[in-house]
């Protein structure tokens, strides 16, 4: 096991590099100037003071070399922009690979992993949530659907599926806000606790805030969980050993939940990574819909500043939880089927 584990640690290593230089090309190549920001001038590209910050960024060299030193450090990341002889500079002269991912771009110039950390909490609440119900409600479903199979009840069971492929999030966010929050004033809109509440932990509270972004976030993972769990339980059903098992004269529900699940549940653990993806993505838009205060919401307000340092922070974390949620998915699936090799 522990080599098998390595070969997938090793596996992922090329991959996270590949994500973050993607991301840092895309970043770069994107519309916009961070100097504006510093510069507080949105035509700061024409002047000469803005010329020498970018140069002192080193936003000047190519591409390539500044996605290196973002990696490596640098030295170049200082200027002064105020003619006092001081360093003013919001940068960073350390490099992810030393664990510094810099300084936020914006005014007050705050460290990017604290930044981070400070939000990383709330959506890792919201999307294991929205994981831990996707998963749950899904194999429910699947399961319901299988049973019942070319029933009134597959059939609803397979629309369910079908909306919530094709329902656009942001959208049904929206609707609920106005069904829950604004007509029938059952559930909170916004937020994550009533701005009234400044004690300590209020768990009802907390999760009424949670019901209707954690249903939105999850719609997509219910819909595929459910659809894959009925096509992997009706194909477990035909094989030789469940007519076995039943031959031997178990209980039918022996033979669904003990044999035919077991089996059907273990092509759905391997999705757990890409949904821990899926997930994390959707929680850009729906912390913004429903302005939860996590790490979504930071990004595309970064995204909008042109501060790179955060946006890149950001997708280092986002790239770390992926793979290791990808990992995790191999492991589990090694662990439930043993005919896998793990040497």
């Amino acid at each position: 096991m522990g080599t098998y584990v390595l070969r997938r640690v090793l596996q992922g290593i090329p991959t996270f590099f590949g994500i973050t230089l993607l991301a840092f090309m895309m970043m770069l190549f994107s519309p916009g100037d961070p100097v504006s920001l510093l510069t507080f001038n949105p035509r700061s590209g024409d002047t000469d003071s803005a010329e020498r910050i970018r140069r002192q960024l080193g936003l000047d060299k190519p591409k390539v070399t500044q996605y290196i030193y973002w990696l490596i450090g640098n030295d170049w990341t200082q200027y002064d922009s105020d003619g006092d002889g001081t360093d003013d500079s919001p940068g960073t002269r350390s490099g992810l690979l030393r664990g510094d991912m810099g300084e936020s771009l914006a005014p007050g110039h705050r460290d990017v992993t604290d930044l981070i950390f400070e939000r990383i909490p709330a959506t890792l609440l919201l999307t294991f949530s929205a994981l831990i119900t996707g998963y749950g409600i899904g194999i429910l479903l699947g399961v319901l659907a299988a049973v019942y199979h070319r029933t009134w009840v597959d059939q609803v069971i397979r629309v369910i599926s079908v909306i919530g492929n094709a329902v656009p999030q942001f959208w049904l966010g929206f609707i609920l806000i106005i069904v829950f929050s604004i007509k029938l004033d059952v559930l909170p809109m916004s937020g994550m606790r009533n701005i009234s509440n400044r004690g300590g932990l209020d768990l009802s509270d907390l999760v009424a805030h949670m019901i209707l972004p954690v249903f939105v976030l999850s719609l997509n993972t219910i819909a595929f969980v459910s659809r894959f769990t009925r096509t992997e339980l009706l194909e477990v059903l035909e094989q030789d050993f469940i007519r076995t098992a039943r031959a031997k004269g178990l209980k039918d529900s022996v033979v669904w939940w003990k044999h035919a699940l077991r089996n059907a549940l273990l092509p759905v653990a391997t999705f757990l990574g890409p949904a821990l993806g899926t997930l994390l993505a959707g929680a850009v838009v729906i912390e913004s819909v429903f302005a939860w205060p996590g790490l979504g919401s930071l990004v595309i307000d970064a995204v909008f500043q042109r501060d790179y340092p955060l946006v890149m922070g950001s997708v280092v974390i986002a790239a770390g939880m992926f793979i290791l949620g990808v990992l995790f998915s191999d492991i589990l699936y090694a662990v439930l089927d043993p005919r896998i090799r793990l040497d």
